[in-house]
């Protein structure tokens, strides 16, 4: 299990954030990965796919190349450059399969770039953002999934997505296929907002309603760990992962 707690600056403004990864009950490698750069407000959760050797690899090289944006960038380049970043390891872990030659591999990718007033989420495939404001939680994301895919178009109901037979096959990864495709959704934060990045290992063993339960009531210093600790209680039967993120009260 890894943790972080950090109390930094975007620009002027004060934030908290916490982050924890932990391999859960069944997996015995841990294919998640993630990175906070707080002093560029960026953060970013990726859940790799590939097996061992495979979707670890692909999740490290992306947070990989998070951590090599350089940290004096002012706040309007961060969103491009993690952006790059995401294009870089896509091209990096296709040219490593095709080395292997033993199949696909590939990763999530969830990111957001904090920078007063305005937030940036970018992702790839089905790990998410929440947003909490006032009590009421979000989903900013759109799960890249087979199963979304068919709850939109009206194909299957609420109640059959969870224990849908195909409900692990993601329609988008980076480091599959020669095109990338990374949505983007922009937006305004005001002080006392939080935010959520998880990997489907706590969104697909808790629910939105108890998640976003403890986004508004549970205090930054235990937050992830009480997040990862309901989702090994809901099973466990993958790799866990979140981070959070606080705009204090006053900027």
């Amino acid at each position: 299990m890894v943790r972080q707690c950090y109390k930094g600056t975007i620009g002027m403004s004060y934030f908290h954030h916490c982050a924890q990864t932990d391999v859960g009950k069944v997996r015995k490698i841990n294919e998640d990965s993630m990175v906070s750069v707080p002093e560029l407000g960026a953060f970013l959760v990726a859940d790799g796919m590939g097996g061992h050797s495979g979707g670890d690899f692909a999740s490290q090289t992306l947070v990989a190349r998070i951590n090599q944006i350089d940290r004096n960038l002012p706040s309007s380049e961060v969103m491009k450059a993690m952006r790059a970043a995401i294009l870089e390891a896509h091209y990096a872990i296709l040219e490593e399969a095709d080395r292997r030659g033993s199949g696909a591999i590939g990763t999530t990718a969830v990111g957001l770039v904090l920078a007063e007033p305005h937030f940036v989420c970018l992702w790839v495939g089905d790990s998410r953002l929440y947003h909490c404001r006032n009590g009421k939680m979000v989903q900013l994301s759109r799960d890249h999934s087979l199963v979304n895919d068919l709850l939109e178009s009206g194909q299957i109901t609420e109640a059959e997505v969870e224990n849908h037979p195909h409900g692990n096959v993601i329609t988008r990864a980076v480091g599959v296929g020669e095109t990338l495709e990374i949505d983007k959704l922009r937006g305004t934060y005001e002080p006392g907002d939080r935010f959520l990045l998880c990997s489907d290992g706590l969104s697909g063993f808790v629910t939105d309603e108890v998640i976003g339960q403890f986004m508004a009531t549970a205090p930054m210093d235990t937050i992830c760990g009480e997040l990862i600790n309901l989702a090994l209680e809901g099973g466990g039967r993958d790799n866990i992962t979140a981070i959070v993120i606080e705009i204090p009260d006053h900027f």
